[in-house]
């Protein structure tokens, strides 16, 4: 088991923080070009609640970089400190494996909380 790995607290290193930054300022920047087309173009409300899925996604990169924790990782029981992205190491400990899971549950919460609050701004922009 990788000497880094506290369960529910830190399940990924370097490399993989790096991957989830990425997807995060992705998210957030397709979110903002979203928001923009959509208030040039004076879209109904229909089209601004699509602006969920990247803020989510832009939030869940965020917040997974954050935490030092991938959720999905936290969900199926792995861990990767590695430098190769593709290696991963299982964890088996059901105690650990809870833990992780709990952590994971509170990174997808709040980037669906972010998401909803991106998507009612979106909503309510003129």
């Amino acid at each position: 088991m990788a000497k880094d790995y506290v369960p529910g607290v830190c399940n990924i290193g370097p490399a993989e923080i790096r991957i989830r930054r990425v997807i995060g300022y992705l998210g957030l920047i397709l979110t903002v070009a979203l928001l923009i087309v959509f208030v040039a173009l004076h879209l109904t409300w229909p089209w601004r609640l699509t602006v969920a899925f990247p803020a989510a996604a832009g939030a869940l990169g965020f917040l997974q970089a954050a935490f030092h924790f991938c959720a999905h990782f936290g969900m199926v029981g792995l861990v990767n400190f590695g430098t190769d992205t593709r290696s991963r190491e299982h964890i088996f400990e059901t105690e650990y494996r809870n833990k992780d899971r709990r952590t994971a549950i509170v990174i997808i919460l709040g980037s669906a909380i972010v998401a909803i609050a991106v998507t009612a701004v979106a909503v309510a922009l003129p």
